[in-house]
């Protein structure tokens, strides 16, 4: 098995992300990697972890870089020898069976969606966050990938994070929520209402509407919607977070009784923190491509790049993409023309 991994992408790149590879390659034997990056700027790196040289990893040149801040096509325009372009391309030539990248998330897309192409029926690619709940965790779908869906869209999501959430947690008939404004069938947009009468027919655990304020309550191990709600969702849960850290710290230091307090309790803070930590997830597989893709957080550490490179493999290994062809083969069954027309 290889796995392209994209050196330059992510906030701490190059560094980060080859101490994660060599993380990786100790953990993953059974594993052979093509690292892209730009020669010169990984060089010192590869030396500094011991991978220089190393007779696992093939390095792959690649001349640019997709920054945070550049907009989403310029992985197929202006930058077309960038890092995660070349990763893509690689993976689209079946030189590599996945790629990794902790980049930039829209160009990730509009790279592999051109080069990689989608899986044979599914129109469009969605992005699965592993969220945190009270129960466990769930699967965000789509987080980010497919801003504006139709109801077919919403569908197939749902197919394939029927099988993902499967390998996941290792749930048999894993129950699929559609994110709306109120658990009746009638109540949403028109989106969500046309979606929500096909979702009852495909072969799936429906469970009907989730509303957002039980999404974290564990109602549900698979929430369906479209990626601009999905996006929203999740950059506010992180918002939220990151805002709910800055008010124990400020309740928890007004006063030496409080400090003790806090001091006292500082490993069930650091066990509330590691629920919501990026690092053990890795990253978030890009569903529906031809070809396995994991995108992890734009701050990756070491460690998640790590766990990314395992998320990778155990896809590979799991046969991901085969299982959602076959499950989308039942949905055909199921649902005929009728899939076809709620995309127009």
């Amino acid at each position: 098995m290889k796995i392209a991994v994209d050196a330059m992408g992510g906030d701490f790149a190059p560094g980060a992300v080859i101490e994660g590879l060599a993380m990786a390659v100790t953990d993953f034997p059974h594993c052979e990697f093509a690292l892209v990056g730009h020669q010169d700027k990984v060089a010192f790196y590869l030396e500094k972890y011991g991978l220089a040289g190393h007779p696992r990893i093939e390095l792959v040149h690649a001349e640019t870089v997709c920054e945070m801040s550049d907009p989403s096509a310029i992985s197929l325009r202006a930058k077309r020898n960038s890092s995660i372009t070349v990763c893509a391309r690689l993976l689209k030539e079946k030189t590599v069976d996945a790629m990794v990248t902790p980049g930039h998330t829209g160009a990730t897309v509009a790279a592999t969606k051109v080069l990689v192409r989608n899986l044979p029926g599914i129109d469009r690619a969605a992005l699965a966050a592993n969220m945190p709940s009270q129960k466990g965790r769930f699967l965000l779908i789509d987080a980010g990938a497919t801003p504006d869906c139709a109801p077919r869209n919403l569908v197939e999501f749902a197919i394939m994070g029927d099988v993902y959430a499967q390998y996941l947690f290792g749930i048999p008939n894993p129950r699929i929520g559609l994110l709306s404004v109120g658990g009746e069938d009638v109540k949403g947009c028109e989106l969500t209402k046309a979606a929500f009468k096909l979702l009852e027919r495909a072969p799936i655990n429906f469970i009907g509407n989730v509303e957002a304020d039980t999404v974290f309550e564990g109602v549900t191990d698979v929430l369906i919607c479209d990626g601009f709600t999905g996006n929203v969702l999740l950059k506010g849960a992180e918002g939220l977070a990151k805002s709910t850290v800055y008010w124990l710290k400020k309740m928890l230091t007004k006063n030496a009784m409080r400090l003790i307090g806090a001091t006292l309790a500082h490993n069930a803070f650091r066990e509330l923190k590691a629920i919501g930590a990026a690092d053990s997830i890795g990253g978030a597989p890009l569903l529906g491509i031809n070809g396995i893709c994991i995108i992890g957080h734009g701050g990756s550490t070491p460690t998640a790049v790590r766990n990314a490179i395992r998320v990778a493999a155990e896809c590979v290994e799991f046969k991901l993409n085969n299982r959602i062809i076959a499950k989308h083969n039942q949905l055909l069954e199921a649902l005929g023309n009728d899939l076809y027309v709620s995309g127009k």
